[in-house]
């Protein structure tokens, strides 16, 4: 055709596709003239920009996308970014954008082309422009990369590596004034900023600082949900967590929990959620809770103690979950202690016994386990009455509960002798240990179940605790227990066995019978691969098994006196000399 009568051609395709998209698009593509837009697509031509416009309208259609790529389209457009024609670039980056819709060929074939690097290069030094004609090619561009990269995590790398996110943070500050533009960027941001890589390249920007400012200027829902979407990956990163809180992102959160809290409004509630799970995200990193706990002064750390008494079960939950993040370490978890967390604590826990939130119970107690870490704290909480509040949920079905109610009664009874007479006299709590010791779904609660009842004998050193586990059936996981694959497991198990076997060997003897104790010592023994610490602790049961004359026999038949013997040249000479003892016993029992 002549120039005149293909602008006609072009324009009616144009019209007919603003009428009726995906009818006239079938229809284009059932004519064949796709294949002819290949060799139309020059930048010589002044029909150009008008062809690019088409195909970019056709390949808003899904199935328009493939035959796109097939007709040979995506090399001349990718050679039109070259030109200097803004009409032309336009329309170029529509079309390309749009071939990249949830394409994984159109993709393919602008990456063999090479179509994101000139892209990038075209952000870059349109970047510092702000006349209207530069940011609508900028949102163009954009958009068109997002589109490229979305859910690919080896494009989105390509783009990283070509130094993107720092245009784009750059981008961000300079054009916050142009809301399309700001969506753009949020955008391919959330799209970065979940691969790992990334948060290191944000952490070199001012990305914090440009969000929270960004962030403040927001009143809409969704544009702050959108920010959000862009901020809780980047919390993920230590660096960014501290310049996130140094920006001022706290004091925004605090203040969408003041205006939400009391709202039933579906956008407040979600809110809400949003912002208090972020804050306890930022209390993650080390820099940035210390920074916000101020020596527990901090009116941040006021404020979210504020949130456990709230009547917002999403406020109680973020206050037991902060409190446990601010409880990483003795300093803290000393000073809230001696100012009175621990009843607000308790107080929740109350309030979620029947039929309660099972991720407040939870975050509740994680708090309770991490306090009751520093040696000053055990007998505080303790007098407190938190071994009782925390026995409560011994009925709890929940494995996250029952997991975290279990370390917490082991921290609390760790050198409490008398606690731990207690707990380990209460039929009711061993019981349900040795019950949960069979938990095979669930190896946390099934390992600290035996952690517990181990600790209940080796802090109370009581015959009354250890006739009540044997009487609940709790020697056999004992035993069991010595064969963990956790040194610091086996070693409780040996520790409690020998306590067991020295106390009230006479009760346990049946069961430590039945559970194979010699053969599993004599294994333990042999294994080259054994801790010192393992050979040790099996040496000194073995002493105190002397005692028993069933177990003594197992002991001669087995022909321990040859094992013993050959570890009195151990390396470790505290193992060497416990050989010597050992051997010793035997020789004269034999």
């Amino acid at each position: 055709s002549t120039a005149d009568s293909l602008e006609g051609c072009l324009d009616c395709l144009l019209q007919a596709l603003a009428q009726n998209n995906t009818e006239t698009s079938e229809k284009i593509q059932k004519s064949g003239v796709l294949q002819v837009f290949a060799s139309l697509l020059t930048p010589q031509s002044s029909c150009t920009a008008k062809v690019a416009n088409i195909i970019a309208e056709v390949a808003r259609n899904e199935f328009m996308r493939n035959p796109c790529v097939d007709a040979g389209l995506i090399p001349p457009l990718v050679q039109l970014l070259n030109c200097k024609d803004q009409e032309v670039l336009l329309q170029t980056g529509r079309a390309l954008g749009n071939i990249c819709y949830d394409s994984h060929e159109g993709r393919n074939a602008v990456d063999h082309a090479g179509g994101a690097h000139i892209v990038v290069d075209h952000i870059r030094s349109l970047c510092s422009k702000t006349d209207p004609a530069s940011e609508k090619l900028l949102t163009v561009f954009c958009g068109m990369l997002m589109n490229y990269s979305n859910e690919n995590d080896t494009l989105q790398s390509q783009l990283i590596n070509m130094g993107v996110i720092p245009t784009l943070v750059k981008l961000l500050g300079i054009h916050c004034q142009n809301a399309a533009l700001t969506e753009m960027c949020l955008v391919a941001f959330g799209n970065l900023a979940e691969l790992e890589s990334s948060k290191e390249q944000f952490a070199y920007t001012n990305i914090a600082e440009e969000l929270v400012k960004l962030f403040k200027k927001q009143i809409e829902h969704d544009k702050k949900e959108m920010i959000f979407e862009v901020l809780a990956p980047l919390a993920e990163n230590d660096v960014i967590k501290l310049q996130l809180v140094e920006a001022g992102l706290v004091e925004c959160l605090l203040e969408i929990v003041q205006k939400t809290v009391d709202s039933d409004k579906e956008d407040d509630i979600a809110e809400l959620k949003t912002a208090s799970d972020l804050m306890v995200l930022l209390l993650l990193g080390d820099e940035s809770m210390q920074k916000l706990f101020e020596g527990g002064k901090g009116s941040v750390f006021q404020r979210v103690l504020s949130w456990i008494p709230s009547n917002s079960h999403q406020l109680q939950l973020a206050g037991a979950l902060a409190i446990a993040n601010f409880a990483r370490n003795d300093g803290n978890c000393i000073h809230m202690v001696d100012n009175g967390i621990v009843q607000k604590l308790m107080d929740l826990l109350d309030r979620h016994v029947e039929d309660g939130n099972v991720t407040v119970q939870h975050a509740a107690l994680s708090a309770l386990r991490n306090l009751a870490i520093p040696v000053v704290n055990k007998a505080k909480m303790l007098s407190a009455g938190v071994a009782e509040a925390v026995l409560k949920f011994l009925r709890s079905e929940m494995p996250p509960v029952q997991f975290k109610l279990l370390g917490t009664l082991r921290m609390l009874i760790d050198a409490q002798a008398e606690a731990a007479e207690q707990l380990g006299k209460n039929v009711k709590l061993v019981e349900r240990l040795v019950e949960w010791c069979e938990a095979k779904d669930h190896a946390g609660v099934m390992g600290e179940s035996n952690r517990l009842l181990s600790a209940l004998i080796r802090h109370s050193k009581s015959k009354d605790v250890i006739r009540t586990i044997v009487q609940s059936g709790g020697i056999k996981h004992l035993v069991t227990m010595a064969t963990s694959e956790h040194v610091i497991m086996q070693n409780e198990a040996l520790v409690a066995l020998a306590l067991i076997a020295a106390l009230e060997l006479v009760t346990a003897e049946k069961d430590l019978e039945n559970a194979q104790l010699v053969q599993i010592l004599h294994r333990l023994l042999s294994d080259d691969r054994s801790a010192p610490e393992i050979k040790y602790n099996s040496m000194v049961l073995i002493c105190a098994l002397i005692g028993s004359e069933p177990l003594q026999k197992e002991l001669q038949s087995m022909a321990f006196l040859e094992v013993v013997s050959k570890l009195r040249s151990h390396e470790n000479k505290t193992v060497a000399q416990q050989a010597s003892l050992t051997e010793q016993r035997l020789a004269v029992e034999s």
